[in-house]
């Protein structure tokens, strides 16, 4: 006899309806997040994927002033250029900041860009 009146309230139970909702927010601040995910999305996004693609095309440069390459100028301009023709140049750019000139160092005695300090700059005027 307790089976069917234990039976009964579990379906009782489980057939009334309840109050469910399809977001991890309460339905009053809904609409706030949907406002700042959008503002978030048309504002913060389109910054920050500017920011990484110039950041990514600057890199060569950046490379080539740590290792001290004698041709950053050159890399410099080749990844500004780079910027202009949709980032194609932008591999050469890398591969040429990881490279050493083969006949600098036969001409200039090292291969690493060293400038002039002032006082010598001024022996050469």
């Amino acid at each position: 006899m307790k089976k069917p009146i234990l039976t009964a309230l579990i379906i009782a139970f489980v057939s009334t309806p309840k109050l469910v909702a399809a977001s991890f927010l309460p339905p009053d601040l809904i609409d706030d997040f949907a406002n700042i995910l959008s503002w978030i999305v048309l504002i913060a996004m389109p910054i920050g994927l500017i920011a990484a693609f110039w950041y990514v095309h600057i890199m060569p440069e950046v490379i080539a002033k740590r290792r001290k390459h004698p041709q950053q100028d050159a890399i410099h301009a080749l990844c500004i250029l780079s910027l202009f023709f949709a980032g194609l140049l932008w591999p050469l750019a890398y591969l040429w900041a990881y490279t050493r000139p083969t006949m600098y160092k036969l001409a200039y005695g090292t291969d690493k860009y060293e400038p002039l300090d002032k006082e010598h700059q001024e022996e050469v005027k």
